[in-house]
């Protein structure tokens, strides 16, 4: 279809019309079910000394807090820093589970799947941070 008459012929026009469709049909299910799935992420982790143990979701919301009985034994600071390290930690794995859902779903060199993981990167990491 190099020349601008092949759309003339009604057949080969049909023809670019239903693999235009297809691809598009195929790139709306594709993000559909990366959607769901980070939909459905939730990550876990803990802190290095086992005082806080956190759950969040793929935006980075806190979804869960559990503190050992170890808290019990260390000044309320410690508490404190323990639960930050550990939202921490859960924030970091869960932009790396996020971005290689977006890379599984929409591939990895597509421009618009490195963009959107980009900028959830930042949503969990913060601001200047890239693995790029």
């Amino acid at each position: 279809m190099s020349d601008g008459g092949a759309f003339l012929d009604p057949d080969e026009s049909m023809a670019y019309l239903r693999g235009w469709k297809t691809r598009i049909d195929r790139v709306a299910a594709d993000t559909q079910a990366m959607s769901d799935r980070l939909g459905q992420l939730r990550v876990t982790a803990e802190d290095e000394n086992g005082f806080a143990e956190v759950t969040i979701d793929s935006t980075g919301v806190l979804v869960d807090v559990r503190f050992s009985e170890r808290i019990q034994r260390v000044a309320p600071d410690v508490v404190s820093r323990a639960l930050l390290n550990a939202i921490e930690v859960a924030r970091s794995k869960a932009a790396e589970r996020t971005r290689q859902i977006i890379s599984d779903s929409m591939g990895s060199e597509s421009v618009a799947a490195r963009a959107v993981a980009d900028r959830m990167e930042r949503q969990l990491r913060g601001p200047g941070v890239s693995d790029g």
